[in-house]
């Protein structure tokens, strides 16, 4: 082939490798290419992380043995030129075996950086010096190969994020309370960034931070993790600024020995208006590529974006929790206007006959007349109650029994000092399983349960919930609402568990639990409470049939 032609055909190889976007196509393109143009029966490239470690190998092989090479001779190519290695005699400083085939690399550079090595060997007769120049030749084009594609890439996942942001920034606004907020956020950024687990680092008991919502590999182990002031994390949140680590796995300092199971991972405040309420941190798995600038300044500018939709919806929450303390505060105004004060008064007239008696200033007509007018105004009182407790029972029939047991939980947060855990099950499965079909899931739940039962249900959470907040000086609780069947063979089940002190058996005045005890025995049902085992806490049970059996 004359030398007009080889440049030529050099020239094609390089235009053919610099149009392709294809990061993994247009490497596999590069490594087929030398081999043609040198001859080379065998090639290898090694694409390397900022440790120095194969994240990515791609080869070409004719039909024989691989011939083995030494480990010493691939990591001795420089940056700059090729390394050409026909017999061991040639490298004298490696003290190469006599075995080693002949060898040819060159080093792939972008932005001035080591992306990778390729290596040709086996060759018969060996390597010349024309095929140094060959690869010194499309070495440069393969570089400018992974900066297109890397660009190409960029401007895909920009465009992922832009996206995923706006999808994300929607669905939060349309009514998502916190906690379902935070794990569409971690789950949608995961996604998104192609990690494999996304963690959310929010304030927990006191002032220590931990791991509130994890999506994705390890996350049962990750869950809870608590984040020391002086770690990575707490940077993050005091700076403002995200970071990058390039491999977990590798790092010298380890203050939360979970993350060492993973590469690299990315750290972006939860920030909004200046102030940091959180840490998304992503991982990914040791060998996956690491996270880059781009990547990092996408994820800081979702993570903002989505603090703001957050606080908008946590906004919209404490209205409705002003909205329902107005109208509790509403009916203890009617309460005490109209129902407490008439009781009152009539409470003064009998303690006024019960004196006349008692000082023998009896008059039977008189007496006869103050209990008539007493009682008539016990039931005016008692009519004035029951109008109450109507008038709110339609204002809430528009609200799911599901809805409601979601608004006690959420209400119970302040008074407890952390967010209790809320599941909700229909025939044992969890009604947020299946998004497409939670409305109708949540629809079967609220219609097997009659209004009746429905109110006692809520009032057992709030009851239960409440318990927990004035009495347990508990750090977590978890509630769990399960409906089963249907009718007669049907029932609902609660649950509610915490992990404080228990029971005091000295306590001789247990009002709630005796409310509870008895809103079961209306419906025929069963409660029960165990207080003071092996992790301490309590835990309360309360079970009722959809349809209480007939009396008889």
């Amino acid at each position: 082939m004359s030398t007009d032609s080889t440049d030529f055909t050099l020239l094609q190889a390089a235009l053919d490798l610099t149009s392709s976007l294809d990061l993994k196509a247009g490497l596999q393109n590069f490594v087929d290419q030398a081999c043609a143009l040198t001859s080379s029966p065998h090639a290898t490239l090694s694409v390397l992380d900022t440790w120095g470690a194969t994240t990515l190998q791609l080869e070409f092989h004719e039909d024989g043995p691989v011939p083995e090479v030494p480990e010493s001779l691939m990591t001795a190519i420089p940056a700059s030129v090729p390394l050409l290695v026909n017999s061991p005699s040639d490298a004298p400083d490696l003290d190469l075996p006599a075995s080693t085939p002949p060898f040819l690399g060159v080093s792939i550079l972008v932005h001035e950086q080591v992306y990778g090595r390729l290596y040709l060997c086996g060759k018969a007769g060996g390597y010349s010096s024309a095929d140094a120049a060959v690869l010194s030749a499309l070495a440069p084009a393969a570089g400018i190969a992974v900066e297109n594609a890397h660009l190409y890439a960029d401007s895909k996942r920009t465009e992922r994020w832009i996206s995923a942001s706006q999808s994300l920034t929607t669905t939060m606004l349309e009514g998502a309370d916190e906690e379902e907020a935070l794990e569409l956020i971690a789950k949608t950024v995961r996604e998104v960034s192609h990690a494999d687990t996304a963690i959310i680092v929010l304030q927990s008991v006191g002032d220590t931070w931990a791991a509130e919502i994890v999506d994705g590999k390890n996350a049962s182990s990750l869950l809870g993790s608590t984040f020391p002031p002086e770690g990575r994390a707490m940077s993050v949140l005091h700076e403002g600024t995200g970071m990058i680590v390039d491999s977990m796995s590798r790092a010298q300092t380890m203050r939360v020995p979970q993350l060492a199971a993973f590469g690299s991972a990315l750290y972006a405040p939860l920030r909004s208006r200046g102030v940091s309420s959180g840490v998304l941190i992503l991982l990914r798995q040791i060998g996956a590529p690491e996270f880059d600038s781009s990547e990092l300044s996408l994820a800081e500018s979702l993570a903002s974006q989505a603090t703001l939709a957050l606080e908008l919806a946590s906004a919209r929450h404490a209205q409705d929790v002003a909205a329902l303390l107005d109208e509790r505060d509403r009916i203890g105004r009617d309460l005490h206007d109209f129902a407490i004060q008439q009781l009152f008064a009539t409470g003064m007239a009998l303690d006024a006959a019960k004196q006349k008696v008692a000082a023998g200033q009896t008059d039977p007509a008189a007496l006869e007349s103050l209990i008539d007018s007493s009682l008539a105004s016990i039931d005016e009182a008692v009519r004035q109650i029951r109008t109450i407790v109507h008038n709110l029972r339609e204002r809430d029939k528009a609200v799911g029994l599901v809805e409601r047991i979601r608004r006690e939980s959420s209400l119970t947060r302040s008074a407890l000092g952390f967010a209790p855990s809320l599941l909700i099950t229909l025939d044992g499965n969890a009604i947020n399983s299946d998004l497409d079909n939670e409305l109708v899931v949540i629809d079967e739940f609220d219609g097997r349960v009659d209004p009746d039962l429905s109110d006692d249900v809520v009032a057992i959470v709030r009851e239960g919930l409440s318990n927990i907040a004035r009495h347990a000086h508990a750090t977590a609780a978890t509630v769990c609402v399960d409906v089963s069947g249907r009718g007669k063979s049907g029932r609902v089940r609660i649950t509610i568990t915490d992990d404080g002190r228990g029971i005091d058996p000295a306590r001789t005045r247990n009002s709630g639990l005796a409310n509870m005890a008895e809103r079961a025995r209306r419906h025929h049902g069963t409660f029960d409470t165990v207080s003071g085992g092996e992790g301490g806490g309590t835990r309360l049970r309360w079970i009722a049939p959809l349809i209480a059996p007939l009396e008889g």
